[in-house]
C-alpha cells in the first residue's frame, strides 16, 4: 500500500540514508555473512601471531571471537523469534563483528594479554544482551511539577501524563507494561507527542491493529490529545487510520482546544510537524494569533525544534519527543546522534527557557529499518506532570 504524503526533509538526512542502506543488509545471503566473519577471523588471528612461548594465543582468540559473534547473532535473532522486538539482525551482527575484530586486532598489535581480549569479548556480548533484551523494556515514570499563577492555588493539581514515540511494530512486553502503568497512574489527561508506528511498519496492517489495541485501552477523564509524528514515519492519512473510531482520543491537526480543568482553562495547541524549520516556525506564529487570551498554554509538537520560538510566543508548557534522548548514550559523552534540527541542544529532559518549560521525552520505542532495536543509558519513559496553581 502506498499513499501520498508531504515531502519530509529528514528523508535526505544522513541518519535516514544509513537506516535505509543498513536495512538492505538483511537481504544478504547467509554465505556472505559467514564470509565476512571468516575474513575478520583471519585478521584477528594474524594480529595475534607473535614470537612468544604462548603460540596458542591466535587459536584461543580466534575461537573465542567466532563463538561470541555467533552468540551475538543468536541473541539478536531470538528477539524476533520470542516476540520482544522485530528489527533485522544481520546489519547489527555485521557491525558487531567488525567492531570486535577491530578491538581484538588492536589488542593483538599492542601485545595485550589473552585474558584482556577474552574480557573484551565477554563485555561486548554482555552489552549487546543488556541493550537489546533489558533496557528497552525498563519503562520509567518521571515525575515533574509545574507551578503556575494561571491555575487557582486552592484547586487540586492536574495530573497530566506525557507519552510519546511508541514506534509500535507489534504488541510486546513493553507495550503491555506501558498500558498497565498508565492504568495504575490514573492520569487526569494524556498528551501524546507523535510517532505511533515504527518506520519499518508504516503500512503494515498488523502494526496498525497493534497500535489500535494499545491506545484503545488508554483512559483519562479530561481527555487524550495527540499529534502526528514525523511525516516520513507516519503520514497524516496513516495517523487518522490509527485513531479513527477511538472516541477517547482527539487528534489535533494545527488547532487549539480548551479543556476546563479544576485549576482553570488549559489551552492545548496541537501542531503537525513538517520538519521544514521555516514552515514550522511560521505555523506556530500563525496559530498564536488565535490563541485564547486566558489560561495555561500547552504546545503539543513532535520535536523540540521550535523551542526558542515557543518561548518568544509565550507558550507555558511545551511537550515533545522525537529524539529518543539519543537512544544510545555513552558515559561522559552522552547521545551519539540526534534527529533534531537543533542537535543535542534539547536532546532529552526538562529545560526552563524563561517563559516556556520544555520537556523532551526519551519516548517508548526505538528507531526502525536497519537501526538496532537497542537502548543504552537511555531507558524508555513516560512523564507525569503535576500542574498546580500558586
Amino acid at each position: 500500500m502506498t499513499h501520498p504524503h508531504t515531502a519530509d526533509p529528514l528523508e535526505d538526512s544522513l541518519l535516514h540514508t544509513l537506516l535505509v542502506n543498513s536495512n538492505r543488509l538483511q537481504q544478504l545471503p547467509l554465505l556472505v555473512v559467514l564470509l565476512v566473519l571468516a575474513v575478520n577471523s583471519a585478521v584477528v588471528a594474524s594480529a595475534w601471531l607473535r614470537p612468544t612461548a604462548n603460540s596458542s594465543a591466535p587459536l584461543i582468540i580466534t575461537i573465542a571471537f567466532i563463538a561470541t559473534c555467533v552468540a551475538d547473532w543468536l541473541l539478536l535473532r531470538a528477539l524476533r523469534t520470542t516476540g520482544r522486538s522485530f528489527g533485522p539482525e544481520k546489519p547489527s551482527v555485521l557491525a558487531l563483528t567488525l567492531l570486535q575484530a577491530l578491538l581484538l586486532a588492536l589488542l593483538g598489535v599492542f601485545q595485550a594479554p589473552v585474558w584482556l581480549a577474552l574480557l573484551v569479548l565477554v563485555g561486548v556480548t554482555a552489552l549487546v544482551f543488556y541493550a537489546t533484551w533489558i533496557e528497552p523494556f525498563r519503562l520509567g515514570v518521571t515525575q515533574q511539577v509545574l507551578v503556575t499563577d494561571k491555575f487557582a492555588a486552592d484547586a487540586p493539581p492536574l495530573r497530566l501524563l506525557q507519552v510519546g514515540d511508541l514506534h509500535i511494530e507489534r504488541v510486546t512486553a513493553r507495550e503491555r507494561n506501558l498500558n498497565q502503568t498508565i492504568a495504575d497512574l490514573q492520569p487526569d489527561m494524556i498528551i501524546f507527542t507523535g510517532d505511533f508506528v515504527n518506520l519499518s511498519n508504516t503500512d503494515d496492517p498488523k502494526a496498525e491493529a497493534a497500535i489500535r489495541d494499545v491506545i484503545g485501552e488508554w483512559r483519562a477523564p479530561l481527555g487524550i490529545y495527540a499529534v502526528s509524528g514525523t511525516p516520513l514515519v507516519e503520514p497524516m492519512a496513516r495517523v487518522e487510520a490509527f485513531v479513527t473510531g477511538l472516541d477517547s482520543i482527539k487528534l489535533l491537526n494545527n488547532q487549539w482546544i480548551t479543556v476546563q480543568t479544576p485549576g482553570g482553562p488549559l489551552n492545548i495547541l496541537g501542531l503537525t510537524v513538517t520538519h521544514d524549520m521555516e514552515k514550522d516556525r511560521a505555523l506556530l506564529k500563525k496559530m498564536m494569533l488565535s490563541a485564547p487570551k486566558s489560561g495555561l498554554h500547552l504546545l503539543d509538537f513532535h520535536p523540540p525544534d521550535i523551542a526558542p520560538e515557543a518561548n518568544d510566543a509565550g507558550i507555558d508548557l511545551y511537550l515533545c519527543g522525537h529524539t529518543h534522548g539519543g537512544q544510545i548514550r555513552l558515559p561522559l559523552i552522552g547521545a551519539i546522534f540526534s534527529s533534531s534540527h537543533l542537535g543535542n541542544r534539547f536532546i532529552m529532559g526538562r529545560y526552563d527557557l524563561g517563559k516556556t518549560t520544555l520537556y523532551t521525552s526519551r519516548g517508548i520505542g526505538m528507531e526502525g529499518l536497519g537501526a538496532p532495536r537497542a537502548r543504552f543509558l537511555c531507558p524508555p519513559e513516560i512523564i507525569v506532570w503535576e500542574i498546580r496553581g500558586q
